[in-house]
């Protein structure tokens, strides 16, 4: 008898609804910043959670003081932000203050952008850019993401990974076209991991952008998955310089992960 008591009380956990109606809104603000790429409005938000615009920006400037959510101050929309790294996010702040003057030097030697991007789920997020102070320009905004498979910055953690984990990646991404250029098939992008091995660094050569062209290299010493990038138009970027910046890149890396001097 007590077996049946039992069970009909399990079942009746099942039928109730335990949820609190704030976490749902929560939850649905972050879904839909999820499936988003270019980020979303205030308006978007208040009418995917049902509320009025004055609740949802309360909402979004909670999780915004929390770093769960970006606000991009030029179009006033809405992203996923750094928050989610969890405990990394400390990792995250040293690194980024140690790469920081290592990402202007670079950027004043070669007068071109140089990003700190560090794998983040399957993709690539941009947790430090220097943009290069000319008027035409190749840059993301940090906070930004970008795919493993098409970036220099995606090739450069990757090439630091087990082949196993970069199919995996590979094959949830499904590995999207985004130029003529863009390498879609996991067998090739694992060919050419093998060539990133031996020469110690990334190119991305129009992939992620049919008219730009991208070095990386990875940050080792660190457990972050991270790398260190310049990415400039491919007009101003001739492929007879990617060695020498390439080098630039390494010795900025070590010295960003290395010990202070005793």
């Amino acid at each position: 008898m007590a077996s049946d008591n039992g069970a009909e009380q399990g079942s009746d956990r099942n039928d109730r609804d335990y949820s609190v109606r704030a976490v749902d809104r929560v939850c649905s603000i972050l879904n839909l910043l999820q499936e988003s790429i270019d980020g979303v409005s205030l308006i978007d938000v208040a009418e995917a959670t049902d509320l009025p615009k004055s609740s949802a920006f309360r909402y979004l400037w909670t999780l915004e003081t929390h770093r769960y959510v970006e606000r991009d101050p030029e179009t006033s929309t809405y992203r996923l932000g750094l928050g989610f790294v969890g405990m990394q996010s400390r990792q995250l702040e040293v690194l980024r203050q140690r790469a920081s003057p290592w990402l202007q030097k670079l950027r004043d030697e070669f007068d071109e952008t140089i990003n700190l991007g560090v794998l983040d789920s399957d993709s690539v997020i941009y947790l430090d850019i220097t943009e290069s102070r000319r008027g035409v320009r190749l840059a993301a905004r940090r906070g930004d993401r970008d795919p493993l498979h098409s970036t220099a910055l995606g090739k450069a953690v990757a090439a630091e990974m087990p082949d196993t984990q970069v199919r995996e990646i590979l094959q949830r991404s499904q590995m999207p076209r985004l130029t003529p250029y863009t390498i879609t098939g996991i067998d090739d992008y694992m060919t050419e991991l093998a060539r990133v091995r031996r020469a110690g660094y990334a190119i991305d050569n129009g992939e992620n952008e049919v008219d730009g062209r991208c070095v990386a290299v990875a940050i080792r010493g660190t457990r972050l998955a991270a790398a260190l990038s310049l990415s400039a138009p491919a007009s101003r970027f001739p492929m007879q310089d990617v060695d020498k910046v390439a080098a630039a890149l390494t010795e900025a890396a070590e010295h960003i992960t290395a010990p202070p001097p005793s």
